[in-house]
């Protein structure tokens, strides 16, 4: 003869049973989602082995350091208390000679190398355009702190501090414009076909 389990143990089995649906997946649920997946970029030799900032690269190295200027000199400006008689904060040129020079100078973290709709692109603080990637894998360190400091030291050498503090004072996009813009900028059309290594 057949005997009813004990209510008590009912209520264990009920909790194991929703448990176990759970595991198996609701439609609708996480369950029935095409996984997440993302691979590093293949790097060819210039990009692992040159001393120099890729062709294919340097717009966006451009960016990043029209970017870090700005954002130091920015900031060097917010910490003074004097103004000069337009209402805007000015400094000294010894100031910002030192803050240009250690703009360049910085570690470059959080810049590296990832794909973005099948371009290798240089990615970090500053660069950001368009709609991100859901997922992507980014390449940080080895050679691009120092190509991107190389890449800084460049644009001061030739353009003078002066020059590109005075763009600074009329705006980040006209930094940017001085560094990057003009003919032969690295964000023209035909530098990134004929410009020579930085």
């Amino acid at each position: 003869m057949l005997t009813e389990p004990a209510p008590q143990t009912m209520r264990l089995s009920l909790p194991l049973i929703l448990l176990l649906l759970g595991a198996w997946g609701i439609p609708g649920d996480l369950g029935d989602r095409a996984p997440l997946t993302a691979t590093a970029p293949q790097l060819d030799d210039e990009e692992k082995y040159s001393a120099h900032m890729p062709a294919h690269l340097r717009c966006d190295a451009c960016r990043a350091v029209a970017y870090q200027m700005w954002q130091h000199l920015t900031k060097a400006e917010a910490k003074l208390h004097t103004r000069d008689p337009g209402g805007q904060q000015e400094l000294s040129e010894s100031v910002y000679t030192d803050v240009l020079d250690r703009s360049c100078s910085q570690t470059w973290e959080g810049y590296g190398v990832r794909e973005v709709n099948q371009m290798k692109r240089l990615t970090g603080p500053g660069l950001s355009k368009g709609p991100e990637p859901k997922i992507s894998v980014m390449i940080t360190g080895g050679p691009w702190p120092t190509r991107l400091s190389m890449t800084c030291f460049h644009y001061l050498g030739e353009f003078g501090e002066d020059q590109i503090y005075e763009a600074h004072q009329q705006g980040r996009g006209s930094l940017e414009a001085l560094l990057c813009g003009g003919p032969q900028g690295a964000c023209s059309e035909e530098a990134s076909a004929t410009k020579t290594e930085l």
